[in-house]
């Protein structure tokens, strides 16, 4: 918006101000010192008789005030409220008897610093004002008396102040932060015995040469232990979101809360979007909490490497392995294989330890919950998973799933030659 500067003497009228407002639309007036504007505005104010005026008046009167001063709102009704009460505008202090700090550090001290900073590649607070004590103390530059004393806190202080320099040596000095993620809260999941609070984690079949391998992606839950797991090509949004779609979809109760680790994989703005169109809250795990993710942790080992080992899997094979997830392996997990649920004893010590005496499949857990139908998703029924669970046996089952696993095998190796899957 283009400034000019301007004299108002000839307007006589408030329809020559009007006039002016409407024409000048675009442009701001600006007078230039603190002492300027109070001079013009009391003498405005005066000569228009603003206080006198009718509502309207007033309006266009303030609209070529704030025009002129450069003043918001706020400021122009404080100064009129003080003219009105007062007669006159001002200012409080003068420039010279304004009290304030005597400088201690030149512009020579803080080129001197620069200077080191530029040497040194910008060190820390506290080795950059060791460097500049030794400067004066050890090898005795007298040019380094006053800044030889700084404090590491003023040193950031200063580099604050000039980080918006654009001088080659000066541009070293913004201070390096640590990359703020907003997406998702840093918070333990308190399930409250409630099914519907997950928990995600990535396993890598790891890479061969330049060949990227495939991703596992797991999910339990905490309180029943019900286990999904995906395989995708790649951990990118294109793979994952739709992968993390159809697996929440899969678990038969209503998800309330999705926690992951701090990997990227899961905190971006994909993943956040596509849990708020579910309804369901995105948390990630504290800092130097370890436990806030252990059980995903331990049933990555316990389940997934135990499955698909530690072998590179190509890419390419994440289609036809996830197709056998869907079709086996999570029918499985869930309501064939027994978890331990640990329970939590105090002996007469009262130390609290932890004792694994219940074994169920999530499936049985979910049944024995307290109200279990008031969890289920809508239109899933525990007829239809009574069905699914009686269909086999566990073993029927496990025996079952390792002939289709050995199938898979050699399927892969007939398009893969000399890939070890399974």
């Amino acid at each position: 918006m283009p400034t000019i500067t301007m004299q108002d003497t000839r307007i006589l009228g408030l329809e020559e101000v009007e006039s002016l407002v409407k024409v000048a639309q675009g442009f701001e007036f600006k007078l230039h010192t603190k002492q300027e504007r109070y001079a013009w505005l009391e003498q405005t104010i005066r000569k228009f008789g603003y206080h006198r005026l009718r509502k309207g008046e007033r309006s266009i009167l303030r609209t070529y005030c704030k025009r002129m001063t450069g003043l918001s709102n706020a400021q122009l009704s404080r100064l009129i409220r003080t003219h009105r009460r007062t007669g006159r505008l001002t200012l409080r202090y003068e420039a010279s008897q304004r009290n304030g700090f005597r400088r201690k550090y030149t512009t020579d001290d803080i080129a001197r610093l620069i200077e080191t900073d530029a040497a040194h590649g910008h060190l820390s607070g506290e080795a950059t004002r060791c460097i500049l004590e030794r400067e004066y103390v050890v090898y005795g530059k007298s040019v380094y008396r006053t800044i030889a004393s700084i404090s590491k806190t003023q040193i950031y202080r200063i580099r604050n102040e000039n980080r918006q320099h654009r001088t080659s040596e000066a541009r070293y000095l913004a201070r390096t932060k640590a990359a703020q993620v907003s997406i998702g809260i840093r918070v333990k999941p308190r399930p409250n015995r409630e099914p519907g609070f997950l928990r995600v984690d990535t396993v890598h079949s790891g890479d061969l040469g330049k060949r990227k391998g495939a991703y596992h992606i797991n999910i339990v839950d905490e309180v029943t232990q019900w286990e999904m797991i995906a395989t995708t090509p790649a951990i990118s949004e294109y793979f994952l979101e739709p992968v993390i779609e159809e697996l929440l979809k899969r678990f038969p109760f209503v998800i309330r809360e999705f926690h992951s680790d701090n990997g990227s994989e899961y905190i971006n703005h994909a993943v956040a979007k596509l849990l708020a169109r579910l309804y369901v809250r995105l948390t990630k795990s504290r800092a130097r909490y370890s436990n806030d993710n252990a059980l995903i942790e331990s049933k990555n080992g316990a389940v997934v490497r135990k499955l698909y080992g530690h072998t590179h899997i190509p890419s390419a094979q994440a289609p036809l392995i996830n197709e056998f997830n869907r079709a086996w392996v999570n029918v499985y997990l869930n309501f064939h294989r027994p978890c331990a649920f640990p329970e939590t004893v105090v002996d007469a010590q009262g130390k609290q330890r932890t004792r694994y005496r219940t074994w169920q499949t999530p499936y049985e857990k979910l049944k024995s919950l307290p109200d279990a139908e008031r969890y289920l998703k809508t239109g899933v029924a525990f007829a239809e998973l009574d069905r699914i669970a009686s269909t086999m046996s566990d073993n029927e089952y496990a025996k079952a799933m390792q002939n289709a696993k050995v199938a898979l095998a050699k399927r892969l190796r007939t398009l893969t030659p000399g890939s070890l899957t399974g």
